[in-house]
């Protein structure tokens, strides 16, 4: 019983895997040729795109007629391979593993399947064949494991990979000479030839002025943090008079500070209008100098300040001082 259902099963196997080769070799004939005529029209485009200057477009359109003309020859591959099957199905149907004779024609068939997908009667060849041989045998195929026999020429006309450059400028030179045009190649040669890292080398010399130009407002700012916190840092005295001196001394470096930070803003605040507009004329170094300028104004004020309050405290603890308000005592008594 075993015997007459494993005849059976492969009588069915045989007949479906013919029926399914024969419509695959009529859609590759059809698709063929509509890819043949599809594959001329484009070359006259790129002939156009030559002829007018538009070469950055020719190159781009290139890849497409190279990756067409990969799969017509695949398809051309995969019509002898699908003719040698389905000569040679009776001789599948009496063995049980795969003849070495069509282990290439059989194994490319169930690679190429997944990847033409315009040809979906391969994927039902390929469904038989893992019936009839396993998934071992198909997942080796698909997956080109050593000893598949997946034909060379098959795998390289189905790969995804972009075409070299020596490949495209080949075919734009051929397709210029088919239809007698004088173009000059010298300008592809050299975008061809051109490294990944040498269109990045523009956007490097873009940022570098960027940097050069933020560096010294960075070092600027942190020099004026720098004087600002020392003077912060100094003792206060505590005579009334000469904390006012060192309020407005203090006042006036912030003014230094805030123009140099914001010459713009130097018109908006109080103050004499012809200075605050000369301020406003003045140049980053010319501000920078003022504000300079305004601390060491206020440092000295601040030193003048100080010794005159050493000096009021040295009257005050001086004898002469004493003697001299015990006689005025005296005298309003």
């Amino acid at each position: 019983m075993s015997l007459l259902n494993s005849l059976f099963n492969r009588g069915i196997l045989g007949a479906k895997c013919k029926t399914c080769l024969n419509l695959a070799i009529s859609r590759i004939k059809h698709l063929r040729n509509k890819r043949e005529l599809q594959l001329r029209n484009m070359r006259k485009e790129i002939a156009q795109f030559l002829q007018t200057g538009q070469e950055a477009i020719a190159r781009i359109r290139v890849e497409h007629i190279i990756r067409e003309m990969n799969i017509l020859a695949a398809y051309e591959i995969l019509e002898l391979f699908c003719e040698f099957v389905y000569a040679r199905v009776p001789i599948l149907e009496t063995q049980k593993d795969c003849p070495p004779e069509l282990q290439e024609a059989i194994a490319s068939i169930i690679f190429a399947a997944p990847r033409c997908l315009d040809l979906p009667e391969l994927m039902q060849v390929r469904n038989l064949f893992g019936t009839k041989y396993g998934k071992e045998f198909v997942l080796a195929a698909s997956e080109l494991i050593p000893d598949s026999g997946v034909n060379r020429g098959i795998i390289e006309k189905l790969s995804v990979k972009a075409p070299p450059a020596n490949v495209k400028l080949k075919l734009l030179k051929d397709i210029a000479q088919e239809f007698d045009l004088q173009w000059d190649s010298s300008v592809t040669e050299a975008e061809f030839n051109k490294k990944h890292e040498d269109l990045l080398e523009g956007l490097k010399q873009m940022s570098r002025p960027t940097a050069e130009l933020r560096a010294p407002e960075s070092q600027s700012s942190f020099d004026f943090l720098l004087t600002k916190e020392e003077h912060s840092s100094r003792p206060v005295c505590q005579h009334q008079g000469i904390q006012r001196v060192e309020v407005s001394s203090k006042v006036d470096a912030r003014v230094g500070l805030d123009s140099a930070a914001n010459p713009d803003n130097v018109a908006q605040r109080d103050g004499p209008p012809s200075d605050w507009n000369m301020g406003k004329n003045l140049q980053p170094c010319d501000v920078m100098e003022r504000a300079r300028t305004a601390i060491a104004s206020a440092e000295k004020a601040s030193a003048a300040a100080r010794a005159a309050a050493e000096l009021v405290k040295r009257m005050r603890n001086h004898p002469e001082n004493g003697k001299t308000s015990d006689a005025q005592k005296g005298e309003s008594g």
